[in-house]
């Protein structure tokens, strides 16, 4: 299933910083980034927990916020793409 990261890290300290950069790892395992803080992730059921847990262990939840948008297995029809970035496909070929 197609599950959309977001997230939202309280920089203003230097913890607060390294939290932003945990989390971006951890989500750049887990999926492909398409903006800043937003992550489109093809994951199974227990990848999705594993995700959430290690993100939510990262987390600081006075002074972050994370989101989980789970679009499911026909994800292609609810994404609409505009802009100059090039859209990417999850379950194609992967080139080196």
């Amino acid at each position: 299933m197609m599950v959309l990261i977001t997230y939202d890290v309280n920089t203003e300290t230097p913890e607060g910083r390294r939290r932003l950069r945990q989390v971006s790892k951890v989500c750049q395992n887990y999926g492909q980034r398409v903006q800043n803080s937003v992550f489109e992730c093809l994951l199974d059921p227990a990848q999705l927990k594993l995700v959430q847990n290690e993100l939510l262990n990262i987390m600081d939840e006075e002074n972050d916020s994370l989101r989980f948008y789970n679009l499911g297995k026909n994800y292609s029809a609810r994404i609409e793409q505009y802009g100059c970035k090039q859209s990417y496909d999850p379950q194609g070929p992967l080139v080196l």
